[in-house]
């Protein structure tokens, strides 16, 4: 569970992916949703690491010792997940009920013509979010991801939807192409969205504190936020236990400027300010949360229940 989770591999297969796209595509949503207990139970049994990251969290986050029912909760929520993504890539998301709350912080930015960044995390829906842009045309809803880290997930955008695929800036490219193209994206008055609660390596990663310990959340985000002059909104798809998304839209900042001096000093109270925001929807819906290794770095430190 201490191996840094860029260095484990994606749990299946390429014909595992097809799989989940069969399913996900061609398989009732009712029988396709029954069908994710076996591969819930083969997490539960198989993948220790992530099960026992899975129980070092959930104790941070319900204030007691979760059992193994509660486990199985959280990965089949994830998996879960995991069959709605394939489905809202497609554009068949019909299917599935997303209520949008907080949407006018978004459009107060859109209608003076500002291209907003979109800081969201390994929490609840991404493409339930990135929904919302799809299915109004008149937005550019652009994602930031590193195609090398995410191969398997790469070959399904590009299989299922090729709009979405063009949509994604990769972030393993040159550092100045990655800046120009979420640049030009802002400029046209569009969104960009990108993930605020991992960092990369030999990337600087600023102190915040999340459920109670203190975590390292990464300081591009507010590079990218400073360098543009962007607005920065926060963004959580999250799955309910009924199947249905809730998307938030909630404030951040109106603009993120860091100081040359003092640019970590000041990046770090970004950095808390968006654990802190982070930490609420947590507690709201605890199993949405799907970082499944050793996030706090303290595998070897009993937790105390807070």
């Amino acid at each position: 569970m201490s191996e840094p989770w860029r260095h484990r591999s994606e749990a299946g297969s390429g014909r595992m992916v097809r799989f989940i796209r069969w399913v996900a595509l061609d398989v009732s949503t009712p029988l396709a949703r029954a069908m994710l207990l076996p591969i819930t139970a083969y997490f539960l049994v198989v993948r220790g690491q992530e099960r026992r990251a899975s129980r070092h969290y959930l104790r941070r986050a319900l204030g007691r010792e979760p059992g193994l029912l509660d486990i199985a909760r959280h990965i089949h929520t994830f998996a879960t997940s995991i069959l709605d993504r394939v489905a809202f890539l497609a554009s068949q998301s019909t299917a599935r009920t997303v209520r949008v709350h907080g949407l006018e912080c978004l459009q107060h930015y859109l209608k003076a013509g500002r291209g907003v960044l979109l800081f969201g995390s390994h929490f609840g829906s991404f493409e339930a979010v990135r929904h919302v842009g799809f299915s109004n045309q008149e937005i550019e809803v652009r994602i930031l991801m590193d195609y090398q880290r995410n191969p398997q997930v790469t070959q399904m955008l590009d299989a299922l939807n090729p709009k979405a695929g063009a949509s994604v800036i990769d972030a393993g490219g040159d550092t100045t192409r990655v800046l120009l193209a979420i640049n030009e994206t802002l400029d046209r008055g569009g969104l960009v969205g990108l993930l605020a609660d991992r960092g990369h390596d030999n990337e600087v990663l600023l102190a915040a504190e999340l459920l109670g310990s203190p975590v390292g959340l990464p300081l591009g985000p507010y590079r990218i936020a400073a360098v543009t002059g962007a607005p920065v909104v926060l963004i959580f798809g999250v799955l309910q236990p009924d199947g249905t998304y809730d998307v938030h839209f909630e404030p951040f900042a109106d603009r993120i400027d860091l100081r040359r001096q003092h640019r970590i000093e000041d990046a770090g109270m970004w950095a808390r300010q968006f654990a802190s925001q982070l930490e609420a929807r947590i507690r709201e819906a605890p199993f949405n949360w799907f970082n499944f290794y050793d996030y706090w770095h303290d595998e070897h430190t009993p937790t105390a229940a807070p």
